[in-house]
């Protein structure tokens, strides 16, 4: 009983000395409440000299999809960010020893980042919590599904491998006052994003590299990630490129058929309509804006320049063999009427019928 009662008077004694031992404390010591909106409108920096360093770093985490004929990447991507607030900071030791807390992102002020290649807003919802340190190091974490542009090179379809690029700047403050500096990426980094890749739709990831750089006209800094990957190719091969190769197979096997009936010259047409179907199918998967022909165009236009110079050496042997047809029937119709009857004279018939008879008279 006596022990029970000494610290029941030392819990009574820590509580009139004031401890603080939760998150609510913190927050009543920092005074971060909804309504000081004093936190989240300017850059805090006690100097206004100072630039604020806001470090970066992107993992990605799956490639949803690809679009040659629009030209546009769609990553589902990490992003990272962490920057120092100068009026934000606390001794743990004061208070229990928590050394960060959760708060709206909407109470503190942000950086104004933004992406260049981003063609469409963000479908996914943003983090509504943010991490404050003890130090006034505040970090927030947000997933993306990003819809942007990207060049693509359909020279080597589809044999390419494709770089996207995705660009990170403020919109509107400078490198003087908001300075971008990113994570490196390590080999462990893209390790990690190939064991990470949920979906990859039709590419394989390669590799991802970043860098920065200070644009020379708006003097803003910049950070560009560039991603790196390969498309899967049996697919394409199966469905497009073998079975050209197939039907021109077919087309040279209808030499062996015979050119006396017009099933040789239906049988061509045919096959030639059936590539230039594929050939349209193909055509609404590339890109119309590309500087060089592919060489899966140059190798359907082969095909199908052989075809047709098949299918014209076709017609052009029926028609000799029609026309040599219809010269032995003239012959035989001219033959059988020369012939001499019974009752006929002799003379007259060969006079008729013998074509030198008529010269030397």
């Amino acid at each position: 009983m006596l022990v029970g009662f000494f610290l029941l008077l030392i819990l009574r004694d820590a509580d009139s000395m004031g401890t603080f031992c939760s998150y609510q404390d913190v927050l009543n010591y920092l005074d971060l409440t909804r309504a000081n909106e004093l936190f989240s409108m300017t850059r805090p920096v006690k100097n206004h000299t100072k630039p604020t360093v806001v470090y970066l770093e992107l993992a990605l985490y799956a490639i949803l999809d690809v679009k040659e004929i629009d030209q546009t990447f769609v990553p589902y991507v990490w992003i990272s960010l962490s920057w120092m607030n100068d009026y934000i900071s606390w001794d743990p030791n004061e208070f229990c020893g928590i050394n960060h807390v959760t708060l709206p992102a909407d109470v503190l002020w942000k950086p104004d980042l933004t992406i260049i290649e981003m063609i469409e807003k963000d479908s996914a919802p943003q983090s509504p919590h943010l991490n404050i340190d003890s130090d006034g190091l505040v970090k927030v974490k947000n997933d993306q599904v990003l819809v942007s542009t990207c060049r693509m090179h359909i020279y080597k379809f589809p044999f390419d491998v494709q770089t996207c690029s995705i660009t990170f700047k403020s919109v509107v403050h400078p490198v003087s006052e908001i300075q971008l500096v990113n994570k490196p990426v390590s080999v462990e980094l893209n390790q990690w994003t190939q064991e990470a890749m949920r979906t990859q739709y039709e590419w394989l990831f390669m590799s991802m590299t970043v860098r920065s750089e200070v644009d020379e006209i708006t003097k803003q800094d910049k950070i560009i990630y560039t991603i790196k990957m390969k498309r899967r190719s049996v697919l394409y091969i199966i469905n497009f490129l073998l079975p050209v190769l197939f039907f021109l197979c077919l087309d040279l096997a209808s030499f062996l058929i015979s050119d006396t009936g017009g099933e040789k010259l239906s049988f061509k047409v045919t096959v030639m309509l059936a590539v230039t179907v594929m050939q349209l199918i193909l055509n609404d998967i590339l890109p119309s804006t590309s500087n060089r022909v592919p060489l899966i165009a140059i190798y359907y236009i082969g095909v199908f320049s052989l075809m047709l110079l098949s299918l014209l050496e076709t017609i052009v042997v029926m028609y000799l063999l029609e026309k040599d047809s219809t010269s032995q029937d003239q012959n035989t119709d001219t033959s059988s009427e020369c012939r001499l009857s019974e009752d006929e004279d002799e003379e007259d018939n060969l006079g008729m019928c013998d074509p030198f008879v008529e010269k030397k008279q």
